[in-house]
């Protein structure tokens, strides 16, 4: 059978499954590079700062931020595959995440790929007002390509890989071997664009472990009166396999300092 005649029958089972009522899905194989889709962004949430009060003290605080991690990573081997994760989750994590990532890809000079890696209670979709339905799961599940995930947010150079569809598994997705070559592929195609992942917290679920001993960079999040200092002192020490890069003291109090009120954090090198 020729190669035209090999595909003149597949698209006729294609068409005759599609008559049976079954839905075909477009899969496109690991690495494929199909045309993103693009999005804008939908920002309402007060939390994101960066977006919806960029003048404020705080966003100040989160370009401090940006401007060391930018330090942190910028070395002759570009560490740019980044995690956020918390102790016990509820800490910010994922609201640091997005308000890093928007800093980040509001600069002329940088791009980033935001990866909801949280694929147990995924919530940037939320944050951003994108539904998409597909993503992470389904590229480490079906072999989507990665290309066809991403979406383009609107926001300077800010490209978003949702979590995709919910699965029974996500612990041992993020564990796999195929997430390892994701996180490999996503680091050749982009070696000079920011992947920040925003991962679940670390005491309940281990996977976070495996990720992040893959990644270039961990930045660990604490939240004032909700973190437990022992429950910190354990996810640190969980992570000593990893390269954490520094804590964020998020949603410290108010201080009045020189006149003025200042949102207060603290991200310090190890």
């Amino acid at each position: 059978m020729s190669r035209i005649e090999e595909i003149l029958e597949k698209a006729a089972k294609m068409r005759d499954g599609e008559k049976n009522g079954e839905k075909s899905r477009r899969i496109s194989p690991p690495g494929s590079k199909v045309p993103r889709v693009v999005r804008q962004a939908r920002i309402e949430n007060p939390n994101l700062v960066t977006i919806v009060d960029p003048d404020s003290l705080i966003s100040e605080e989160y370009r401090k931020l940006k401007s060391m991690v930018v330090k942190l990573t910028k070395m002759d081997d570009f560490r740019n595959m980044l995690m956020v994760t918390s102790a016990i989750g509820g800490e910010g994590k994922s609201v640091t995440s997005l308000n890093l990532a928007i800093t980040l890809a509001q600069e002329y000079d940088h791009t980033v790929l935001l990866v909801d890696a949280d694929l147990r209670q995924p919530s940037l979709n939320d944050y951003l007002g994108i539904h998409s339905e597909i993503g992470l799961t389904d590229c480490l599940v079906d072999g989507v390509g990665i290309g066809s995930a991403l979406i383009k947010t609107g926001i300077g150079g800010l490209v978003f890989l949702p979590a995709g569809r919910k699965v029974s598994n996500p612990g041992e997705l993020l564990s796999s071997n195929r997430m390892r070559e994701v996180v490999i592929e996503l680091k050749h195609r982009y070696p000079d664009r920011y992947v920040i992942f925003d991962a679940p917290p670390v005491l309940p679920f281990a996977e976070v472990l495996s990720l992040g001993a893959i990644l270039d960079g961990v930045i660990f999040v604490v939240r004032e009166g909700v973190t437990p200092e022992d429950n910190m002192k354990d996810a640190v020490a969980m992570l000593k396999d990893t390269n954490v890069l520094g804590v964020v003291y998020n949603a410290a109090e108010t201080v009045l300092l020189s006149g003025h009120y200042h949102y207060s954090h603290y991200y310090q090198n190890r």
